[in-house]
């Protein structure tokens, strides 16, 4: 397998390009910095000279991609190029709506296109728990058969595009040529890669696990909490956290698992629910700091509690998160961004 990734500058997106490359394929990275990090695919172009390529390039740039699919002989596409953030996609929703389907819709246009016109083989998608919006307390922890009914513009591409993959792999069926279709629904990614080679760089940063770092370690005065009149036991949001290095391991057991003319959906997540305040409870014991917290409104768009039921995917696939201790997770991300403080740039 010969495989794009798109996104691939960004957190999630240079951790998959890794183990890719650590697994022996031919990878293209593409992505149009505009929230990914230029160093990541250095690093990775000096560890992998002939198995590496970075393309600075818009998603919906149709004849580029096309080109750059082409030129590689690429098979396989892995896509995590979208924008990510819940408060910021109810604030500007039409920029959601163009970077995350208009311009996913390009991407797969000339995904279609390849290949002579075959089109590429497999395609596996990034799409989130915020598909499923506030579950009803009988689905929580979370399964694939939830209903979904997002929260957020956010939410609502993820989904949308889950319709429209659908709709496309549909049409390759009826054309006698199928494609492979996986859709991974994550929830909260933490953790960075243990070599120390990659972590997470944000900006702006609005993960709870790096914020609460950046505040222990005095980058920033305090932190908020957005909400503490939740209805759970201590009145904060409940999150399920998953290792990045475990995501990316469920990205290759999606891929080499599931087979022409397939369609498939799975959450991805250790199958526990953390807090806030129980996130910055590890966050002050792996660090040792007693930092200052404030409680703050709401956030829009936030769901209550989000955790997610892994029977299907441990059956299907025989993915089983192997980092479930949040300190665990926390120290990883911790030891990252005590590293570099300025992030990539230090």
């Amino acid at each position: 397998m010969r495989i794009l990734v798109t996104g691939g500058a960004g957190y999630i997106g240079s951790h998959a390009c890794q183990r890719l490359l650590r697994d022996g394929y031919h990878i293209v990275a593409l992505d149009n910095l505009h929230r990914g990090h230029r160093e990541p695919m250095e690093i990775l172009k000096g560890a992998h000279p002939e198995s590496f390529e970075f393309v600075h390039a818009d998603l919906g740039d149709q004849s580029q991609v096309l080109q750059v699919l082409d030129e590689h002989e690429l098979d396989t596409v892995m896509h995590f190029g979208a924008l990510a953030y819940v408060g910021e996609s109810v604030e500007d929703p039409l920029w959601y709506y163009q970077n995350n389907i208009a311009q996913a819709i390009g991407l797969l246009q000339a995904c279609d296109q390849s290949r002579g016109g075959k089109g590429i083989e497999r395609f596996i998608f990034s799409s989130s728990c915020a598909t499923y919006g506030d579950p009803p307390d009988d689905m929580i922890p979370v399964p694939e058969h939830c209903p979904q009914n997002p929260t957020s513009p956010y939410g609502y591409t993820k989904l949308h595009m889950e319709h429209i993959l659908k709709d496309y792999a549909n049409s390759r069926a009826m054309k006698n040529n199928p494609i492979a279709l996986t859709m991974l629904r994550y929830f909260n990614v933490a953790g960075s890669d243990r070599t120390g080679m990659l972590g997470e760089d944000h900006e702006p940063e609005t993960h709870l696990i790096p914020v609460a770092i950046n505040a222990a370690l005095g980058k920033r005065e305090s932190m908020s909490i957005f909400g503490t009149d939740y209805p759970t036991p201590d009145g904060t949001n409940i999150r399920d956290y998953v290792h990045v290095e475990d995501l990316v391991s469920a990205h290759v057991l999606a891929m080499n698992s599931t087979k022409q003319g397939e369609v498939e959906a799975f959450n991805v997540g250790i199958g526990k629910g953390y807090s806030v305040r129980e996130i910055l409870d590890a966050v002050k014991r792996v660090s040792g700091v007693d930092f200052t917290i404030h409680d703050a409104p709401r956030r829009a768009g936030d769901a209550i509690a989000l955790y997610n039921d892994p029977t299907k995917i441990k059956a299907k696939l025989g993915w089983d998160a192997k980092i479930t201790d949040i300190d665990e997770v926390v120290k990883d991300a911790f030891d990252w961004i005590k590293a570099h403080p300025n992030g990539y740039a230090s």
